[in-house]
């Protein structure tokens, strides 16, 4: 708690401050979500009260969610004037003076999640097998968004936080091996046709 405190005094209380570390902690828990819909979602999960469709729908909408609160965190780092985060290094890695490498790891998480979204909005123009190889990278988005909380992250320096950081973890990691267990079982998803 002594961290947080510290932390809280040098930032004087300024709201910018706290949306930031909030809209962080949400988009984490946002994006964990998302990829454990994804990894359902691709194992053809479903039941006679819970159909495929269903899934794909949750997925689709939490995903976008999670951009719109990613979004908001950037935003509300950028007026903030706590830590001086530059537009060219919200969107371009290696650029921040603050954190380089930390930042670095949200800033190439958030330009996967721009280029699978506009993949996704632009589908029916890439066609299918682009469009899937460009979305596995959204895999890759989120233990750079986890290292990036973990390295810059107030919270992450508290006990709570690292608890939330080590669930989130605990949660995609349970989801992977389910998934690498039904595929020793029953075969991989075919990536690149429609159906198994």
């Amino acid at each position: 708690m002594g961290a947080f405190t510290a932390a809280a005094a040098s930032a004087g209380g300024n709201p910018l401050w706290y949306a930031t570390r909030s809209f962080g902690l949400v988009a984490l828990a946002l994006l964990t979500a998302s990829v454990l819909l994804g990894v359902l979602t691709s194992q053809r999960i479903a039941t006679p009260k819970w159909p495929r469709f269903a899934s794909q729908a949750l997925h689709r909408n939490v995903s976008l969610l999670a951009l719109a609160v990613v979004g908001v965190h950037v935003l509300t780092t950028l007026m903030d004037t706590y830590v001086r985060i530059t537009w060219w290094a919200a969107v371009v890695p290696f650029t921040s003076a603050y954190r380089t490498g930390y930042v670095a790891l949200g800033t190439i998480a958030f330009d996967l999640l721009l280029v699978v979204t506009a993949t996704s909005l632009a589908r029916t123009l890439t066609g299918h097998r682009w469009w899937r190889l460009v979305h596995w990278s959204a895999y890759a988005a989120w233990p750079l968004a986890l290292g990036h909380y973990l390295g810059t992250g107030t919270d992450a320096r508290t006990s709570w936080g690292l608890l939330f950081a080590l669930a989130c973890l605990g949660a995609v990691s349970v989801a992977v091996l389910i998934r690498l267990a039904i595929e020793r079982r029953e075969g991989p998803v075919r990536v690149w046709g429609g159906g198994r």
